[in-house]
């Protein structure tokens, strides 16, 4: 596992395969890291399935409203969480491989619990979704996650914690 310089802006999300530690940027994107962070220590996160997964773009996952497995998950993607939407935090951060993006709808403010996260450089998307994290250890479990827009038999995020509560 890559060394933690802070752990209080670093999250461990657990899936099948192993431990995925992002790194996230609050100096960028405060309120998208503190949602993070706020939903992780709620535990929201955790058994929240990759719903929509696409090869060679990136995994998307982070409905805590529709997105539990066991669930009804043919909703999910179209949820979020019961606290507000986010505004925008866009910046000159490029959206490239083991990037976190903000996930959300048409309307730039309307990021609120999902997420993606970028399998290859997706520059694109660059100044259009908030980018907040970046995966510093464990991007080769992130490649074995299982694709599908929604897969057959979802991948999902087993445990999700900040660091520095691990």
């Amino acid at each position: 596992m890559a060394e933690i310089k802070d752990p209080e802006n670093t999250i461990l999300i657990e899936l099948k395969t192993g431990t995925v530690v992002i790194e996230l940027m609050p100096a960028i994107a405060p309120k998208h890291s503190e949602r993070m962070k706020e939903l992780a220590r709620e535990g929201a996160y955790d058994g929240v399935i990759f719903h929509r997964v696409i090869e060679g773009f990136m995994a998307q996952t982070g409905d805590v409203e529709h997105g539990k497995e066991g669930g009804n998950i043919r909703r999910a993607g179209t949820g979020g969480s019961d606290k507000p939407d986010l505004p925008a935090e866009f910046s000159g951060i490029p959206h490239d491989r083991g990037t976190l993006g903000a996930a959300r709808s048409s309307n730039p403010n309307s990021a609120n619990s999902q997420f993606f996260i970028n399998f290859t450089d997706n520059h694109f998307l660059n100044r259009q979704y908030t980018v907040y994290g970046r995966v510093i250890s464990g991007m080769e479990h992130v490649d074995e996650i299982t694709r599908g827009e929604p897969p057959a038999n979802p991948d999902k995020m087993i445990s999700v914690k900040v660091a520095a509560d691990a």
